[in-house]
């Protein structure tokens, strides 16, 4: 199963490269995609928005367009909108206040522009304006609680947003209360109001989470313990139960007395077949093999990420090419993808500095 593309007439298509400009990052690098080598290539790039750590690409106003989202994770968080029509691209009107701190991810449903504020534990909801730029903030959602360790947990900390496959549900994942919230967004006041919330392991730190392409199946990357929580989607009711928890590191695997491993992000092969996980510190990508159900995980072996720090795991549209950001070497490693074991092998990589994020176009 292959994801459709929006390659260019010279068949390359197109990423951009999330980074923290305070750190040296250059900002947002276009880069070009070779599908059958999967180089990348740098086009141009922008530092107009600081820190931009996770991007997301959304339908723009002409037919078949799109505009780039970023979120700017600093102490007073914002969001903005970029139009990437040429190599380098330019803001559409203004960044926009997000009323939280340190806003890690962003996600665009509908008329809607939803940012995860780590620092502040909240989310919030953007509207969208007719020419594709971020409007002022419509409503906020604080969470509330916090978890056993205290360094961490002592309060709720949003680290990711997201709709679920139907459309009908938003999901935000909060490593300091160690729960998964479910709200419902009200598409013309842009009101989030919770529906659910489903507690995992004390302790675990969920981070990320992804869904299984049938939809039946959410799958919770857990950063302060590396494991991944398997849960039951039910769209329907809005509901998520955790039904198994599985170690993203194979048994056996060596890790120093110095190095703690902290997963960052988790990603499903679009055949439904795979699960991988990127895992900082230990600097592997965890490769985990699912059933025909998508409701049992079994941890299969890791290779190298290709750097230091994986922040961010990327799974290009054709589903050939697994892209590592990582953060600390300053750079993109892309893997070649076995499609019968899912096993990743490195094919090459760009120099990013302080790289946080791929999306592709």
């Amino acid at each position: 199963m292959t994801h459709a593309t929006t390659d260019r007439e010279d068949g390359t298509g197109r990423a951009y490269i999330g980074s923290f400009t305070s750190a040296g990052g250059r900002g947002i690098i276009t880069a070009t995609v070779d599908r059958e080598t999967g180089e990348l290539s740098v086009l141009g790039a922008t530092d107009i928005v600081p820190d931009p750590s996770y991007l997301a690409l959304g339908d723009g106003p002409e037919p078949g367009g799109k505009v780039l989202y970023a979120v700017s994770e600093t102490e007073h968080g914002a969001a903005a909108a970029l139009d990437v029509t040429d190599d380098v691209p330019r803001l559409i009107g203004g960044t926009q206040p997000v009323d939280g701190e340190g806003p890690t991810h962003l996600a665009r449903t509908g008329g809607h522009l939803l940012t995860a504020n780590y620092g502040s534990g909240s989310v919030s909801a953007l509207g969208v304006l007719s020419d594709g730029s971020v409007g002022p903030v419509d409503s906020v959602l604080a969470h509330e609680g916090s978890g056993p360790v205290s360094d961490r947990q002592r309060a709720p900390h949003a680290h990711q947003v997201l709709p679920d496959p139907s459309g009908t549900w938003v999901l935000s994942v909060d490593l300091g209360t160690d729960s998964v919230r479910i709200c419902a967004l009200d598409g013309t006041t842009g009101a989030l109001r919770l529906h659910g919330e489903t507690f995992l392991r004390p302790g675990t730190g969920p981070r990320h989470l992804a869904f299984h392409p049938a939809g039946g199946h959410a799958y919770v990357l857990n950063e302060l313990e590396p494991t991944v929580t398997v849960c039951s989607w039910d769209a329907g009711a809005g509901t998520l139960e955790p039904i198994g928890e599985t170690a993203v590191l194979p048994e056996g695997t060596e890790i120093g007395a110095d190095t703690v491993t902290y997963p960052s992000e988790v990603v499903v092969s679009h055949d439904g077949r795979f699960l991988w996980t990127a895992n900082r510190g230990h600097d592997s990508i965890s490769v985990l093999a699912l059933d025909a159900t998508g409701g049992s995980v079994t941890p299969v072996t890791t290779v190298d990420c290709g750097g230091h720090w994986p922040r961010d795991l990327a799974l290009d549209p054709t589903g050939r090419w697994l892209y590592a950001a990582n953060e600390r070497s300053g750079d993109v490693s892309w893997f070649a993808v076995d499609p019968e074991t899912g096993v990743p092998r490195r094919a090459g990589s760009l120099t990013a500095p302080a790289a946080s994020c791929v999306v592709f176009a």
